[in-house]
């Protein structure tokens, strides 16, 4: 294991020339890593009271200069991103070995899973890190704190507040071209601030077999806003508009086998919240939010279809205690409900109401528990109840020992709860059902520049929903066992170090077989470089070998593994302008994160960022 690891990082032999060169770089002094707190546990936590929680700012984000999150998210221990094809081919986010649909993806707190999508799966191809400030990741079943679809984990995302004018400018390989413009006014009682990011390539051929290029374009526009009317009472308020259009490749006639086609997708998609913030007696600061998502798709085909949907949620909650305090909680209510129209067929639709709390004790010292409680009440299914306990430990010597055990379910998508794609008579459904446990053992060195984490972890869902014999039906059993590694150094006060590893046994606990595309091993490491002017970041990302199917799309088949690596540079020439370059794919690996479709050889970017 650890052999494969140190190979495939290694094997570009980009890492190992940069390491010694570092050594003799001008040393002012470590820096400490700060102490993190997650948020996306509703009630705001140290990190190291989380199992399988991790975090990606904005420094790390605009170092490595990725265009889209899908490759940040690939670099995450226990997170596999798989597309199909580069630039726009759909996307998929795997958490611990759990097919996408369980992958809750939220943006500034809204759910953004696609409800016209056969499972109900975010398809993160679009995802542009521009305007995005941070994103945190919660692995395992998160079912008592975010209702269904949490199984996996969750990905949320924030995005930015801005003040003054940022722009950004980058062209290259494949007539790549990319940009960015934003400003905003941001003070103690108000700020508001607008962004827009565009991105457009020729791009490659999505089949590994094809000829023609595949172009893809999206744009993305965000608006937000915060206004404090008194020292008690704030209002915030955020809108984010999504644009792309991707060409694809298919499985034509008469062969049915990938290959070249005029095929395309047009995908439009809202997202937007209005939260009302007081403070509120004993001590408590309450909530009222109301969040929209509107989605638009086009499929332009031989067999062209057009898909729309919406999800209206209505929150209110009570929250108290710092991350820092001996205790903290927090109460809420929300409502869910979401509409599809499946290309002209059967309007579909579906509402949840839910009650929740999350509670923190740090009762003696070195010992925090937490302990969360969800209770999910469908209108066309059973009323589930999840929840999720906790208990981190001081240990001592810089030693925290964490373990938890959660909860989590899944409602049926609207496309499975009227049968699209039936051609046998339709069945009742079940939820899908999941538990989990995980133990997590985490060390900081005295002076804080060192963090190191290890944990294993078991996942299993019960009555997975697939597609069996023309139809749905609940049959399937899996059960994921993994491990978890992951460092974060100071090595300077120059140099920054972060290594990422994961081992994955994914299986269909009803017939012994792995799972599709699931790597057993992956693993990244990212070197980050600022000294004076002067900023670089390389990355090395690796996976091993995985079950896949062929081109006909039925055959099973294994996709070899692979190792690449990304190197990103900048020079400031004054305060306000930098200049910037990136090479993705720096030994020109030839490589498929799916099975028989394609992804770009070396390709090199530059460009330059302002700032005011």
């Amino acid at each position: 294991m650890r052999a494969f690891l140190l190979s495939s990082l290694l094997s570009s032999g980009a890492l190992a020339a940069l390491l010694p060169a570092a050594a003799h770089a001008a040393d002012p002094g470590p820096t400490p890593v700060g102490e993190l707190v997650v948020t996306a546990t509703r009630l705001p936590s140290p990190v190291d009271a989380v199992t399988g929680a991790y975090v990606v700012d904005r420094e790390e984000l605009q170092a490595r200069q990725t265009p889209f999150l899908e490759d940040v998210l690939a670099t995450v221990p226990g997170v596999s991103v798989t597309r199909q094809g580069a630039f726009g081919g759909l996307a998929a986010i795997r958490i611990r070995g759990a097919s996408p649909d369980k992958t809750l993806v939220l943006i500034d707190g809204v759910p953004v899973g696609d409800p016209a999508d056969p499972n109900g799966t975010f398809d993160p191809s679009s995802l542009q890190a521009a305007d995005v400030e941070r994103i945190e990741v919660l692995n395992g079943p998160q079912g008592s704190l975010w209702g269904s679809d949490a199984i996996g984990g969750v990905v949320s995302i924030t995005t930015r507040e801005l003040k003054g004018l940022e722009a950004e400018a980058e062209g290259g390989t494949y007539a790549t071209g990319r940009g960015f413009l934003g400003a905003g006014v941001s003070e103690d009682r108000y700020a508001l601030s607008a962004t827009a990011a565009g991105f457009e390539t020729r791009g490659i051929s999505k089949a590994d077999t094809g000829t023609e290029v595949d172009p893809f374009r999206t744009f993305t526009g965000n608006l937000a806003g915060r206004l404090t009317l008194t020292d008690w009472v704030r209002f915030d308020a955020r809108l984010r508009y999504t644009y792309s259009d991707v060409h694809i490749d298919g499985f034509p006639p008469p062969d049915f086998t990938l290959a070249d086609t005029p095929d395309k997708d047009k995908t439009r998609a809202w997202e937007g919240t209005v939260r009302a913030l007081v403070d509120g007696p004993w001590g408590f600061h309450e909530t009222l939010s109301y969040s929209d998502y509107r989605l638009w798709r086009e499929d332009v085909s031989d067999f062209p279809a057009t898909y729309t949907a919406e999800r209206r949620i209505w929150r209110w909650t009570a929250e108290r205690g710092a991350a820092s305090d001996p205790w903290g909680m927090v109460v809420g209510a929300e409502r869910s409900s979401t509409e599809a129209n499946l290309s002209g067929r059967a309007d579909a639709d579906l509402a949840i109401d839910s009650v929740f709390a999350v509670g923190r004790l740090t009762p003696l010292k070195p010992l925090t528990l937490t302990a969360s409680l969800r209770y999910d009440d469908p209108d066309q299914f059973k009323a589930r109840t999840t929840a999720r306990l906790a208990a981190a430990l001081d240990v001592g010597a810089g030693f925290t020992l964490t373990a938890s055990a959660g909860q989590g379910f899944k409602v049926p998508s609207l496309s499975e709860i009227v049968c699209d794609f039936c051609f046998a008579p339709p069945v009742p459904l079940s939820p899908e059902r999941a538990e989990g446990e995980d133990l997590r053992l985490g060390w900081t060195s005295p002076d804080g520049r060192l963090t190191a984490a290890v944990t294993g972890y078991h996942l299993e869902v019960r009555d997975q929903i697939a597609y069996v014999d023309l139809r749905y039906i609940n049959i399937a059993r899996t059960r994921s066992n993994g491990a978890e590694a992951e460092a974060d150094a100071r090595l300077t006060g120059d140099l920054r170090l972060k290594l990422a590893y994961a081992w994955t046994d994914a299986i269909d606990a009803t017939t012994g077989a792995a799972l599709l595309r699931v790597p057993k091993q992956s693993g990244a490491a990212s070197l980050f470089w600022d000294h004076g002017r002067w900023g670089a970041a390389l990355t090395v990302k690796a996976e091993s070998s995985q079950p896949d199917v062929d081109r006909d799309g039925f055959t099973p088949v294994t996709r070899p593994g692979f190792a690449v690596a990304d190197l990103a540079g900048s020079y400031r020439l004054n305060d306000q302008l930098t200049l910037t370059a990136r090479v993705e794919n720096l030994t020109d690996k030839r490589y498929e994160e799916s099975f028989g479709f394609n992804e770009p050889g070396r390709a090199v970017y530059v460009g330059v960022r302002l700032r005011d």
